[in-house]
């Protein structure tokens, strides 16, 4: 081993300084990872997804698997195993040259050398005579590994051979599974394809996109389950990914997902601002998965999951199964959607329970069925008992009613009033609570919309709220579902689907719309009507596509690729310091408000085991909700108490101004210090009411919260001594 390591030595010393010119000097930083070369890779992967046909999508396919396999479990395996620093850790500076950055991980094997040798195979399968461009870049790279001093000539070996075999052994993988898969799911187009490298399907072979109807029986049942099928797989893989990526750990909570999960330690009837079925999934996830990250947000993307599924089956039903794969890989390339699958808020829940019964009325309206009602009433009722905006959906009946002559007859049926009295009953628990406690939840919600205040009209609020939730809802999908929403009033007769649907979700977004006028709309608070309007506007888009307007293909590509860049860059913003160079501000960075909140419970952890030091217990103040949940989800021995006699506190408060209110406060711990902590970059006096509460307050001043080298948000800290 001594010798095959001086060997290696003596290669990479011969590399990165005997072979030094100014020429390579120039070009190997380049092929290592420079922006600009990225950005050609990226736009060739583009192109091939839009001008490849079949043979370039399963290329592309076929290429992240590949890199997939070569770089994160293979590469990423073997060097947390050989554990082998980097040469500019061991050898002397005199030398080596360091070219580029310093690499974070260990040194043995190269994964870029893994990942283009696999690139390499891939290639060699479908382009063989691209292969003559590949091979000169995978070799290039791999070269430039060494001659920039980050990698040794071993390394770069090793990484080849694993690449290329992770490579070849995904094609056979695919091609093995496409056999056992595509002749049981996708019959149909595996007879156009059985072999995968040899992709070829012309326009003409491409599956019908006429109507169903017009189609054979057995053509349509078929066509229809392939695309039923194609949409369960994509389902099953975000659900896996997202899981995946929760896994990983790179995200803490958000300051609500930690309010929240406070909750479900203290099992209520209802909360000071939100309904208690929140409460009820952080329980459940937590009791499965424990008091993580992954627990409380393991449900979010089982939910999302839930709700795609019956969004597919439910376009199925009222058009095709191939436009509902399109609706859900519209709703999955949406912003707003795409944050609900991780996030676990009330937001998720609400509209999983709103579409669910927006497909149950749909039915028993259809059907005249007083089953279906009912259905819908228990749906109707569990996404009250999420968040209270779920009685605009009874708006949104009664302008169906107003607007469908053929559905008023329902008013005269007792199925609608089944409904209403299974929601009020499944309301109970709120209105007993809320009884209980002074109608409290009534003045926060009025509060929040600001309806206690004077109508003063003004343009500031609608100025953030559309341009925000046109970003939000992905600006293609954005301008595609406000045109079908006007358009399809001139269609004669009106598509009834499409009138059901444009109710379910318009009156919704137009009072939040025209309230903002008045006040500040948050962008999540109208989410629960973009699903029936993106249906809406799948179903005219659809039919505009049927009868040969190709700007309503094109525009579902574009929308697909701006919105699944933007939600891949939102849940790594860090690729676009890689790519470009520039480091993003944290203000700007979108993880902000669920990143840095381990580092921060750790400073105030330091600072109270400082104040321990003094021999008298020390208890911890917030002076907002967010933040005192955080500290107690994230300092270890504040959780472990957290069913018991907690450690961290809300600012003793004269009227109740969230959860923390209605639980005990810190009164019973006299004699004892507290360190009092806010979220604030300017200075300021420690607040009246804890000056009369404590002996002394001492300010510590201005503390910055450092993340990934960058200054993520400033704590002001006070140590308080002898609570009075």
């Amino acid at each position: 081993m001594s010798l095959i390591s001086s060997i290696d030595v003596h290669l990479f010393r011969w590399i990165n300084q005997g072979l030094a010119n100014s020429f390579f000097d120039w070009l190997m930083p380049i092929l290592s990872g420079y922006s600009l070369f990225n950005a050609v890779v990226a736009i060739l992967v583009v192109a091939l997804l839009v001008k490849g046909g079949a043979r370039g999508r399963i290329f592309v396919m076929a290429i992240l698997f590949a890199l997939l396999m070569a770089d994160s479990v293979l590469c990423h395996t073997i060097k947390d195993l050989v554990g082998r620093p980097r040469p500019f850790l061991t050898l002397p500076e005199a030398d080596m040259r360091l070219l580029v950055g310093r690499g974070g991980s260990f040194s043995m094997p190269s994964s870029h050398a893994a990942n283009w040798f696999a690139a390499l195979m891939v290639t060699l399968v479908f382009y063989r005579k691209a292969a003559w461009v590949v091979a000169p870049l995978a070799l290039g790279v791999s070269f430039s590994r060494i001659y920039n001093g980050v990698h040794y000539p071993s390394d770069v070996l090793v990484g080849a051979i694993l690449g290329a075999g992770g490579g070849a052994a995904v094609m056979w993988l695919m091609q093995v599974t496409w056999n056992i898969l595509g002749r049981r799911l996708w019959p149909l187009w595996w007879e156009k394809l059985p072999v995968l490298s040899q992709a070829s399907v012309g326009r003409e072979k491409r599956c019908p996109t006429k109507p169903l109807e017009t189609l054979s029986a057995d053509v349509a049942s078929v066509l229809d389950r392939h695309w039923l099928n194609l949409g369960y797989l994509f389902i099953l893989g975000v659900l896996a990914a997202r899981w995946i990526y929760l896994a990983g750990g790179s995200l803490d909570l958000s300051e609500d997902e930690a309010y929240q999960w406070l909750w479900s330690k203290h099992p209520a009837l209802s909360y000071f601002s939100k309904p208690p079925l929140i409460a009820c999934a952080q329980l459940l996830g937590t009791s499965l998965w424990g008091d993580t990250t992954f627990g409380v947000r393991f449900l979010s993307p089982l939910i999302t999951a839930a709700l795609s599924l019956i969004l597919l089956r439910f376009m199925a039903q009222l058009s095709s199964g191939r436009l509902g794969v399109c609706l859900i890989l519209a709703a999955t390339a949406t912003p707003l959607f795409a944050v609900g699958g991780i996030l676990m808020t009330i937001d998720p829940l609400s509209v999983l329970f709103w579409t669910a019964a927006m497909i149950s009325g749909w039915r028993a309206v259809r059907e005249d069925s007083t089953r279906w009602w009912l259905w819908t009433g228990l749906w109707l009722g569990l996404g009250f008992l999420s968040k209270y905006t779920a009685l605009f959906q009874w708006l949104c009946w009664a302008v169906y009613f107003a607007l469908s002559p053929s559905a008023r007859r329902q008013l005269k049926r007792p199925g609608l009033y089944l409904a209403l009295g299974i929601n009020v009953l499944l309301a109970t628990p709120v209105l007993l609570w809320n009884a209980q406690h002074e109608w409290i939840t009534v003045a926060h919600v009025a509060s929040d919309g600001g309806l206690q205040k004077e109508f003063q009209p003004t343009l500031r609020y609608i100025r953030e709220f559309i341009p925000i939730e046109i970003f939000l809802l992905n600006p293609v999908f954005s301008l595609a579902t406000v045109w079908a929403a006007i358009a399809f009033w001139r269609q004669k007769p009106r598509d009834e689907r499409m009138v059901y649907l444009f109710c379910m979700g318009a009156p919704e977004l137009v009072f939040y719309t025209l309230l903002s006028i008045h006040s500040r709309v948050l962008p999540n608070w109208i989410v629960p009507a973009v699903v029936p309007l993106f249906a809406c506007a799948a179903i005219y888009w659809d039919g505009k596509w049927r009868e040969g307007l190709r700007p309503a293909r094109v525009g579902l590509l574009a929308g697909l690729f701006i919105g699944a860049l933007a939600v891949f860059l939102m849940h790594h913003p860090n690729i676009v310091t890689k790519v470009t160079h520039f480091e993003i501000p944290p203000r700007y960075n979108p993880l902000r408000r669920v990143q840095g909140w381990k580092e921060t419970a750790r400073m105030v952890g330091e600072a109270r085991n400082r104040l321990l030091n003094e021999g008298k217990p020390v208890f911890i103040v917030g002076d907002h909700y967010g933040i005192t949940s955080q500290i107690t989800f994230y300092l270890p021995e504040a959780k472990a108490c957290v069913t018991k006699v907690p450690l961290v506190y809300y600012q003793t408060a004269t009227h109740p101004e969230n959860q923390f209110f209605f639980w005990p406060g810190y009164k019973e711990r006299k004699g004892q210090n507290a360190i009092y902590v806010r979220i604030t970059q300017d200075p300021s006096p420690a607040p009246e009411g804890l000056l009369k509460e404590f002996a002394s307050v001492t300010d510590l001043g201005i503390h910055e919260v450092l993340f990934n080298g960058n200054v993520w948000r400033h704590l002001q800290l006070f140590e308080c001594r002898d609570l009075q």
